[in-house]
């Protein structure tokens, strides 16, 4: 038996939670085109018969302006510390740049073997593969390379081979039916934000958060209350829609989700906030699960 925990990391957009809810078999992290999606360090099991692999799926590692962007990128950080593997992820479709640069210095301070994932083979031809392989195999000691699809899942069963392969040696972290570290109302908040996020344009969907504010379970029916954090009123403007349309729209998709996830019927009752400063307040953004542990 081999077990161990797994961080998975990369720049924004490479694919990491897609290929986190493939691993694991269900859905645990929100997956949206839009860069920046993931905002907390997602703890997740994933259970085979001869391994227990335990994920980290961290926000893109990038630099930006806001208490939460230093947050998230600390997050991102300290899971490197704490490993006993590190999955490297990088898309095939796109150049090694400054950013990559960041990375590979961060990378190359850790002493624990390292994985390079290279995702979204499904979109290119096989030959613009290898130019990929021979930028980045000089830039560390990579333990194995592994390009793969986490939309499709080509290759992915051989990615897991591999990490399997340099896990330790060991019982089980978690008893099997463990699947995350998050609560019920952290995903929640995370699908009323997916749908923020792939309904809304411009600037509105970086510039929201959504906070849970009451709970109650009954017999048949969960109510839920929940407060959506914008930064302007421009932004509340866009995301009420015209008669409240627009938040009507999101709030359908999300209780929809959340009823398939908790099993059960609920009143999902979302409210629009003016917060200017949410991505600055760090009481605020440790409430919303964003933390630098």
């Amino acid at each position: 038996m081999r077990s161990g925990f797994i961080s998975i990391v990369g720049r924004p957009n490479v694919g990491k939670s897609t290929l986190l809810n493939r691993l694991v078999g269900q859905k645990v992290a929100i997956v949206t085109a839009k860069p920046q999606t993931t905002r907390n360090r997602i703890l997740a099991v994933a259970n085979r018969p001869d391994a227990q692999m335990v994920f980290y799926d961290t926000p893109g590692i990038h630099k930006g302006r806001y208490a939460m962007d230093r947050m998230m990128l600390q997050a991102a950080l300290s899971s490197l510390k704490r490993v006993d593997i590190i999955l490297l992820m990088i898309d095939v479709g796109k150049r090694f740049g400054s950013r990559d640069e960041h990375v590979m210095k961060l990378i190359n301070e850790v002493h624990v073997p390292v994985i390079l994932g290279i995702n979204k083979i499904d979109s290119s031809k096989k030959h613009d593969i290898l130019p990929v392989i021979d930028a980045y195999r000089h830039k560390h000691d990579f333990a194995d390379i592994v390009p793969f699809s986490a939309l499709t899942g080509d290759n992915v069963d051989r990615l897991e081979s591999v990490l399997k392969s340099y896990l330790p040696e060991g019982e089980v972290l978690y008893p099997e039916e463990t699947l995350t570290d998050r609560p019920e109302r952290f995903f929640i908040s995370e699908m009323v934000r997916e749908k923020i996020m792939e309904l809304t344009r411009q600037e509105v969907p970086h510039s929201t958060a959504v906070l849970i504010d009451s709970w109650e379970d009954g017999d048949e029916l969960t109510r839920i209350e929940a407060s959506v954090l914008v930064e302007r009123d421009s932004q509340r403007v866009i995301l009420l829609g015209r008669g409240g349309s627009m938040m009507k729209k999101i709030g359908t998709a999300a209780r929809k989700d959340a009823e398939a996830f908790l099993g059960t019927k609920v009143y999902l009752g979302l409210h629009v906030k003016v917060r200017g400063d949410w991505r600055e307040n760090r009481q605020l953004l440790t409430e919303l699960g964003i933390d630098s542990r």
